[in-house]
């Protein structure tokens, strides 16, 4: 018992996540893709649905997405995704601080929310860095 006691301290310490630790406004290090290690992860907002559990509505700054659509061709921000508790705990490595929320997640979450509650919408279950690279893809798909 004292050295399970002890590895959890240790992981405590280290900052590695564990399903209390998450909150709003916590910004966070993650698994990143290559090239991208000074990305961060905001939680932005957490609700909670009787089906799905607790839904964390995060940001992703400092990444470098190909997209066609704006000037410079890259996206460094990616404001809102809904994902689950488990994406965070595969993904999240590290707190780093705190911070007020993206305001940029507001316009992805109203319309998640409308979709989501008309049974039309979800949230990711896949690992951040996977997430970032669907983003990439569906923005670049002729």
């Amino acid at each position: 018992m004292k050295r399970l006691l002890f590895i959890m301290s240790l992981l405590s310490f280290f900052g590695i996540a564990s399903a209390h630790d998450f909150a709003e406004g916590q910004v966070w290090s993650y698994k990143t893709r290559k090239g991208e290690e000074i990305s961060r992860v905001l939680i932005n907002k957490i609700e909670t649905d009787s089906k799905l559990g607790k839904i964390f509505h995060i940001s992703v700054s400092g990444v470098k997405v190909k997209n066609p659509r704006i000037p410079g061709g890259v996206s460094t921000d990616l404001p809102h995704f809904p994902v689950s508790e488990e994406t965070l705990k595969k993904s999240l490595t590290k707190l780093g601080g705190k911070s007020q929320p993206n305001p940029d997640y507001l316009d992805g979450y109203r319309t998640w929310k409308t979709a989501f509650d008309k049974g039309e919408a979800g949230v990711f279950t896949i690992d951040v860095a996977d997430i970032v690279g669907v983003i990439e893809q569906a923005i670049n798909k002729p």
